[in-house]
């Protein structure tokens, strides 16, 4: 596989998604999905690595749902999903005017209806970039702000050294999966992974009542429900930071 030069090392990559609006960055190896079904299929060939970027979610607004998506939860979605869109945007232009490849990987569009998928899973990027681990939920869980989180890809042939990949912290927590207001969350444990997510999560369960309860609420767009974010416990209260050495 050949990368581009040394033509932006990794502290400058990270400083500069900082700059555009990003709260996480890291880098994952993309060897291990060249196996994983991608659309358009081979891009884990064409680029040896993955630029995982997230933006953190409001916890106050995930806090004031109750029985599915509030309007100003949904707009919020809309807008963090926009955010990300312009970062890998911005983020993927500077790497090619620096003389490297890069392709950004919209934060929210399924391109396949039938199965729900998207072009690469974002979610499994993000956990072999050290971001967080997945949890029965499916969804990427970081260790600061737990599922508030959303996320966006940058696909690059720049020689980033990867990050590692965290270890699953769900143990017997079933909160999501009990909190579920479809039953689609099975609370399987994640054991090494998954080798369906049939085996974790029900997705026509999930589907059929964002499509035919939430998704005709009034002012709730795109699909979404935020139900097992609010009830995840890792990130529910913010964590006090120590002042920065001087």
């Amino acid at each position: 596989m050949l990368y581009s030069a040394e033509i932006m090392n990794k502290e400058e990559t990270r400083q500069t998604a900082f700059s555009l609006g990003a709260d996480f960055f890291g880098v994952a190896d993309m060897a291990p999905f060249r196996e994983t079904r991608s659309i358009p299929p081979g891009l884990a060939d064409r680029f040896p690595r993955a630029i995982s970027l997230g933006v953190a979610l409001s916890r106050e607004i995930i806090e004031d749902l109750e029985d599915g998506p509030t309007p100003h939860y949904s707009r919020h979605y809309a807008t963090a999903n926009a955010l990300l869109d312009q970062i890998a945007f911005r983020l993927s232009g500077h790497i090619q005017r620096n003389g490297g490849r890069a392709m950004p990987v919209p934060a929210s569009q399924i391109l396949d209806e039938k199965d729900w998928l998207g072009a690469i899973s974002h979610k499994a990027v993000a956990r072999m970039a050290g971001l967080g681990w997945q949890g029965k939920s499916l969804l990427l869980i970081n260790p600061e702000v737990g599922p508030r989180i959303r996320l966006v890809t940058v696909l690059t042939d720049l020689d980033l050294p990867p990050d590692q990949p965290l270890p699953n912290r769900c143990g017997k927590c079933t909160a999501c999966a009990d909190a579920c207001p479809a039953g689609a969350i099975k609370g399987t444990p994640f054991g090494g992974g998954y080798a369906d997510r049939a085996e974790a999560w029900d997705a026509g369960r999930c589907t059929d009542l964002l499509i035919n309860d939430f998704g005709k609420r009034p002012g709730v767009d795109p699909l979404i429900c935020g139900i097992c974010i609010k009830a995840c416990p890792v990130g529910r209260k913010p964590k006090t930071r120590q002042p920065a050495d001087r």
